[in-house]
């Protein structure tokens, strides 16, 4: 049971580090709420559990063919860029008696699964990560044990997304209408922030800086 605990808190430990997911999240659960944030961490997890599958299946190497990489940088950092923006211009639009239904939860889901899935540091992160942990699993435990433990990964993922929907939503009964906007503004300038630098690894790839 205590190996069990580890695998959970190691699924913790993957998602805290900030990126693009936690600020996504921390934007939507600030301007719409406690749903919000989750459906598009829920999002990132649905894209995770295809890493995931990748690493275990051993396809996740097909992404490091050069022009697969190169083609993942740059759509990350449209939809970065996309997610920023609206971010900033819906900043705008924050009332102290939102109806928190600003955008569609279908509409979230898919973001937090786009910016999750063309992000290849992640792509690099779970091939490192969880590709050892996968490796030392199978030297120890059988089939069974996989899936069980990799089940206890992505608990803890669920458990930081419900966390952080928590945290975010409740700072928006907290904070002043000028607050929010501002962090929302910020959220937005960090995707942009993300996005820069997508871009230029993509750059890096492309013509071999």
């Amino acid at each position: 049971m205590s190996v069990f605990f580890s695998y959970i808190f190691l699924g913790l430990s993957l998602a805290a580090p900030l990126g693009p997911i936690n600020a996504a999240q921390i934007d939507q659960g600030i301007k719409n709420g406690f749903f919000h944030s989750w459906v598009i961490g829920l999002g990132s997890i649905v894209a995770e559990l295809f890493f995931i599958m990748a690493v275990f299946f051993g396809v996740v190497h097909f992404l490091e063919i050069p022009f697969m990489k190169s083609f993942l940088w740059l759509f990350g950092t449209f939809v970065l860029i996309y997610t920023g923006v609206e971010s900033i211009v819906s900043s705008q639009k924050i009332e102290v008696n939102d109806s928190r239904e600003t955008s569609s939860l279908k509409r979230t889901f898919t973001t937090g699964f786009l910016i999750s899935i063309t992000n290849p540091l992640s792509i690099l992160f779970w091939l490192g990560i969880y590709g050892s942990v996968l490796a030392n699993t199978i030297t120890r435990y059988d089939q069974i044990h996989l899936v069980l433990y990799g089940g206890a990964i992505l608990i803890g993922l669920m458990l930081w997304d419900i966390t952080m929907a928590c945290v975010s939503s409740g700072f928006r009964k907290i904070l002043t209408v000028r607050m929010l906007k501002g962090i929302s503004v910020l959220s937005g300038l960090c995707m942009f922030g993300f996005a820069f630098y997508f871009a230029f690894q993509a750059l890096k790839l492309l013509f071999h800086l």
